[in-house]
């Protein structure tokens, strides 16, 4: 079985404030350690449940040299492979070469989410709403509508309730989940002590893996798939103009569309 886990760090036990995870901050690098040993628990659960391959993304853009290199290189867990610094819901490598199911661990909830942690879609700062044929989705969704083009599921998300939630709502109620925190607002939580976040995310990615007969479909789009973004700002839009495939449909929306997700993401967000 080969599997690949998604991470990123708002969903982490214990952290509610963009100052735990901005890189260069004395409370991010307390941070970097929580964030890696739940994606370790997520690694342990895996190899525990028999996958012969594990590979591990970094999706956590922390800024600055330390985006998509947030965990600590002397802590990883044995047993997996690291993908440091590869541009966000780019690497495909392991869908073209064939995997079996996709983790996320740490995820957060969309932006617009009253009680999700630290919540947005891609940007904090730039995206209000991101829907897929008109279904809005957030980080996870994207991450799940990418693998589905190569028929791989999502089995398996740890992160607040409200990700939770939202992951069952749009993938099935046959995603194992973790919930290792309840958000209290964007900047405010009740959590689970660190080392039981590990031991839930471990013992859970297990059961998901597991359990290959009650995996849920992977997340497949009938094509023609438009991907549409609503702005916070219109001068965000300038960011678009003039690439191939996007279309600017307004002040502050911009879309692409493709045979399939894939192909409307790679004209969306070609190498950004």
């Amino acid at each position: 079985m080969r599997v690949v886990i998604f991470c990123d760090m708002e969903g982490i036990s214990c952290i509610e404030t963009w100052e735990q995870v901005t890189g260069g901050t004395a409370l991010y690098e307390e941070c970097r350690k929580l964030y890696t040993n739940e994606m370790n628990a997520a690694v342990r659960g895996a190899r525990a449940a028999g996958a012969s391959e594990v590979v591990v993304v970094d999706c956590h853009g922390a800024g600055g040299a330390y985006s998509f290199k947030s965990f600590l290189p002397d802590h990883l867990e044995s047993g997996a492979e690291y993908i440091f610094g590869y541009p966000w819901a780019r690497y495909i490598t392991p869908f073209e070469q064939g995997c079996d199911a996709i983790l996320f661990v740490g995820a957060h909830a969309m932006a617009g989410t009253p009680d999700g942690v630290l919540c947005h879609t891609v940007s904090s700062e730039a995206w209000y709403n991101a829907t897929i044929n008109g279904t809005l989705v957030g980080e996870s969704g994207i991450l799940a509508a990418i693998a589905g083009c190569w028929d791989v599921p999502a089995v398996f998300v740890s992160g607040d309730v409200a990700t939770c939630r939202e992951v069952r709502q749009l993938l099935g109620d046959e995603v194992v989940i973790a919930p290792v925190k309840t958000g209290l607002g964007r900047f405010s939580s009740r959590n689970m002590a660190p080392k039981d976040a590990c031991a839930l995310i471990e013992m859970r990615a297990a059961q998901a893996l597991s359990m290959r007969d009650r995996w849920p479909q992977p997340y497949k789009v009938a094509g023609p798939v438009t991907f549409r973004v609503e702005l916070a700002t219109p001068d965000r839009a300038s960011d678009f103009k003039g690439q191939t495939g996007v279309v600017l449909e307004g002040p502050r929306t911009v879309s692409s569309t493709g045979t399939n997700f894939w192909e409307a993401w790679d004209h969306f967000w070609y190498r950004r």
